[in-house]
């Protein structure tokens, strides 16, 4: 007679019941809505403006299904996409500017399940269509503000030990230092000890090049990626875009992904806003050089600033919308801990000098030159606000001098989602509407039960009874692979599709060295139930080897592969750990159910 543990049978049919109902949420297909939410934070909508719009759709016989707000965003379901498309056009056509009117997919989930944190899984692009874009960190003018405050510090630490160099400046990427007399060689070494992160050549007996060390770079460039990706993901998160995926892919590029986004230019808009603070004192008369002040036009009139900088946007924390006791929009700011110092530091000396609040965005224009079009990029740089500063500022202050509250909306979203550390740049960006994600679905489910239907067929004509069993173990696999990435939160691609195909076959794979296993031990003239423990226990070792090696492999592509290979990588992971575990606990359970409680078999079906 065949035993089979009690926790065995506990542990299976609870990871069965399980994977169940986290797979449940995705038999229910979500409808095609349109999302429409406020362009800036800031907004909010009321009951008078979500009647008003559902009016309008309503006059205009739009077919949809039901509408559903809040006071962040407005949804429309809609029955087919035909009709998910002529709502957007409709809403981009009626709506103003202050308004983004997306493509979305709306989850059809039940209650229950929502209460359980049962959800379906995230389609990626090509399945659910939206916009991709990849954007590149500028690392040149990355490097250039480096050796801009690398000289301020190398000039604050030679005042400190006396150096006076016959010249410091910027020259190809490196700063060139040069000497009066070679007896300043040893100050400069001296200085160089508290400058860290450069390399020192001597370039003749005077001139010596400092260069940016190789660790220095790479730990520059990761720091500015990292940073640019929170502050992307923190900046499209704001915006309500449902199911966003921002992530790095090699050295110094961001991948952004934005399902149900089918406007290119307008996600643009949302995602590559490059703006900046500056905070500065107004230069006056206290600093004559040109060297040290920066002119601007503000009401008309030309404003001297210093160059120096007090605090940039990089130090905010948290802002947020409000208005003055005049009833015009303000933006209040709070800063980190170092940020206050420096504000307390710079406004307590200045009491009575005027301090300005600059807005800085990066932005691009494109010149023929020759013929050919040359994109040049360029900082466009405003006053927003010039105050005679009252007394010392801290960590908390405010922004006065806006000119809209959409304007105030929307400097308060880029400085809450931080300040891009480097600049970035878009090399490739892309549509995939939702009609071609439908036919990818489609065909991949096609696939997937092709691909099914001939595995099981192969597996009930060759090994019968037992064969049945393995079937029945393939499809709660594919159950239970569901259920993992909706629990994971994984995005499901057209070649993570293929993957779960291919997950398949391997799956199968296992039980076909068991059962060969089994009819090894049965021609041995081993007794029925022998050979069924003998086929388990001697096969388990092969299988764990050759499923370990294909899950190190997995593992490799997911970690150094980008996009579809990534895609790929994740089913095939959780493919292999769920094959293996219906393949060798669940059909033994099943066979040992089947054939377990007889103390004599005469044959097996196998």
């Amino acid at each position: 007679m065949l035993r089979f543990q009690f926790w065995k049978i506990f542990l299976v049919i609870s990871v069965l019941f399980i994977g169940a109902i986290y797979s449940l949420p995705n038999i229910f297909p979500p409808d095609p809505a349109v999302q429409i939410t406020f362009n800036s934070s800031g907004g909010s909508f009321n009951e008078r403006v979500v009647a008003s719009i559902e009016d309008n759709a309503k006059d205009d016989n739009l077919n949809f299904i039901s509408m559903e707000s809040d006071s962040k965003s407005i949804l429309f379901r809609t029955k087919n996409y035909e009709d998910q498309i002529r709502l957007k056009q409709f809403f981009e056509d009626s709506l103003d500017s202050n308004f983004v009117i997306a493509l979305n997919l709306a989850p059809n989930t039940p209650e229950w399940l929502k209460n359980l944190s049962a959800f379906p899984m995230k389609l990626g692009l090509d399945l659910r269509g939206g916009v991709h874009f990849l954007l590149e960190a500028d690392t040149d003018l990355l490097i250039e503000a480096k050796l801009e405050s690398s000289i301020s510090n190398l000039k604050r630490i030679f005042r400190e030990i006396s150096l006076k160099p016959r010249s410091l400046e910027i020259e190809n990427s490196n700063i060139l230092v040069s000497l009066n007399k070679e007896e300043d060689e040893q100050s400069l070494d001296e200085a160089l000890q508290r400058l860290s992160g450069f390399d020192l050549e001597q370039k003749n007996s005077l001139d010596f090049i400092l260069k940016l060390s190789d660790d220095e770079l790479e730990q520059m460039i990761d720091y500015a990626v990292l940073q640019n990706l929170n502050t992307l993901r923190n900046r499209v998160n704001e915006l309500g875009i449902s199911e966003p995926v921002v992530q790095r892919q090699g050295t110094k590029r961001i991948s952004i992904q934005l399902p149900g986004v089918q406007d290119t230019a307008e996600a643009k808009k949302i995602i590559g806003k490059t703006a900046n603070l500056e905070f500065r004192l107004e230069a006056a008369n206290r600093v004559s050089l040109a060297s040290r002040v920066e002119k601007f036009l503000f009401d008309g009139r030309q404003v001297n600033l210093e160059k120096k900088l007090i605090i940039s946007g990089d130090q905010v924390s948290d802002a947020s919308v409000g208005y003055d006791e005049n009833g015009f929009p303000q933006v209040n700011i709070s800063l980190d801990s170092e940020g206050g110092a420096k504000m307390h530091r710079s406004t307590r000396n200045n009491v009575g000098n005027k301090m300005a609040v600059l807005f800085v965005e990066r932005k691009s224009k494109t010149e023929l030159i020759n013929g050919v079009p040359e994109v040049t990029n360029f900082f466009d740089k405003r006053i927003i606000s010039l105050a005679t500063i009252q007394s010392a500022l801290a960590s908390q202050f405010r922004i006065t001098g806006l000119d809209s509250p959409e304007e105030a909306s929307e400097l308060a979203l880029l400085l809450r989602a931080g300040a891009l550390a480097a600049p970035m740049d878009f090399v490739e960006e892309g549509t995939i509407g939702p009609s071609l994600g439908a036919d990818n679905i489609k065909l991949g489910i096609q696939s997937l039960l092709l691909g099914l239907g001939l595995v099981l067929l192969f597996m009930i004509f060759y090994y019968k009874v037992f064969g049945l069993i393995a079937n029945l173990a393939v499809v709660l696999n594919i159950v239970l692979i569901i259920a993992v990435m909706s629990i994971l939160s994984a995005t499901l691609t057209l070649p993570g599709i293929a993957g779960i195909v291919l997950t398949i076959g391997m799956a199968v794979d296992a039980n076909v060295l068991i059962f060969s296993r089994i009819r090894e031990e049965l021609k041995n003239n081993l007794k029925p139930h022998d050979a069924i423990s003998a086929g388990y226990d001697r096969a388990f070792i092969t299988i764990v080897d050759a499923n370990l090696t294909t899950l190190i492999v997995a593992v490799i592509l997911y970690a150094v592969g980008t996009g579809p290979i990534q895609g790929f990588a994740i089913t095939l992971s959780i493919g292999i750990l769920t094959s293996m575990f219906t393949a060798i606990l669940f059909t033994r359970m099943m066979v040992y159910f089947i054939y377990g409680r007889k103390k004599e078999i005469e044959k097996l079906w196998i």
